[in-house]
C-alpha cells in the first residue's frame, strides 16, 4: 500500500520516505488496536483501512498551503486526517479537535507514541474556539456541509480555506452550504474530484474564507 501513498503525496510535489511510512503504518497498528475498545473507527480490516483512512486523508496534501502553517481537523475523532497529515508534512502545526473526551485521550496517546511534536489536541467543540486561529481547517465525515462551514469558517483567518471530505451526496448539501458561506463571508464552494481506489466519486470541497462581513461585528 505504499505505493499508493507514495503516489498520493507525490501529487502535492512530496516525496514520502521510508520513515513516513512506517508512521503512517503504525498509526494504523495504533487506531486499529485502540478500536477494539472503543468506537473509533467502523473500518476494522486492515487493507481497507490503508486506503479508506490514510490514503483518504493524503488526497488533500495537493490543496494545503504551502509551508509551515496552522491546520485545524475538526471532529477529528479516531485522527483521520489529521494525524496522517502531520505525519507527512512535519512543517504543519496540526490541532485535533474533538469534543469526545475518551478519542481526545486517543488521540494524545497516539501522537505521543509517534513522536508527533507538530501536533496538539483540544477536547472541545470548534464553536467554542477562538475565532480566526488557523490557516486550512479540514473535516471527514463529522456533518453537512452547511454546518461545517457555520462551525469552521469562523476558526479561519481571512483567505485561510476549508477543505471538507465529501462522497456522492455532496451536491445535495450545496445548495444550503452557499447560503451560508455568503452570510459568513466564505467564498463560493469549490467540488475538487480526488478518487481513491474504491471510492471514484470522493471530492474535496474548498471554501477560501473572505474578510469578516461588517454585519458580524455588530
Amino acid at each position: 500500500m505504499q505505493e499508493l501513498w507514495t503516489k498520493l503525496a507525490a501529487r502535492a510535489g512530496l516525496a514520502l520516505d521510508q520513515q513516513q511510512a512506517a508512521l503512517l503504518g503504525r498509526y494504523l497498528d495504533l487506531l486499529l488496536e485502540a478500536n477494539r475498545r472503543m468506537n473509533l473507527t467502523r473500518i476494522r480490516d486492515r487493507a481497507a483501512a490503508e486506503v479508506q483512512h490514510v490514503g483518504d486523508a493524503l488526497t488533500l496534501l495537493p490543496f494545503l498551503p504551502a509551508g509551515p502553517h496552522r491546520l485545524a481537523d475538526v471532529g477529528s475523532g479516531g485522527g483521520v486526517p489529521g494525524i496522517p497529515l502531520a505525519i507527512v508534512r512535519p512543517d504543519v502545526a496540526v490541532t485535533l479537535i474533538e469534543s469526545t473526551q475518551k478519542k481526545a485521550r486517543f488521540l494524545r496517546d497516539a501522537a505521543g507514541a509517534l513522536g508527533l511534536a507538530n501536533v496538539t489536541v483540544i477536547a472541545d467543540r470548534a464553536e467554542n474556539l477562538a475565532p480566526g486561529r488557523f490557516d486550512a481547517v479540514v473535516a471527514r465525515a463529522v456533518a453537512p456541509l452547511e454546518d461545517l462551514v457555520r462551525w469552521c469558517l469562523p476558526l479561519l483567518r481571512p483567505g485561510g480555506r476549508l477543505l471538507a471530505m465529501k462522497g456522492p451526496r455532496v451536491n445535495e448539501e450545496l445548495p444550503a452550504a452557499i447560503r451560508a458561506c455568503r452570510k459568513l463571508g466564505g467564498g463560493a464552494p469549490v467540488v475538487h474530484p480526488a478518487p481513491l481506489p474504491g471510492a471514484e466519486d470522493h471530492v474535496i470541497v474548498e471554501v477560501n474564507r473572505g474578510p469578516i462581513p461588517a454585519s458580524s461585528h455588530r
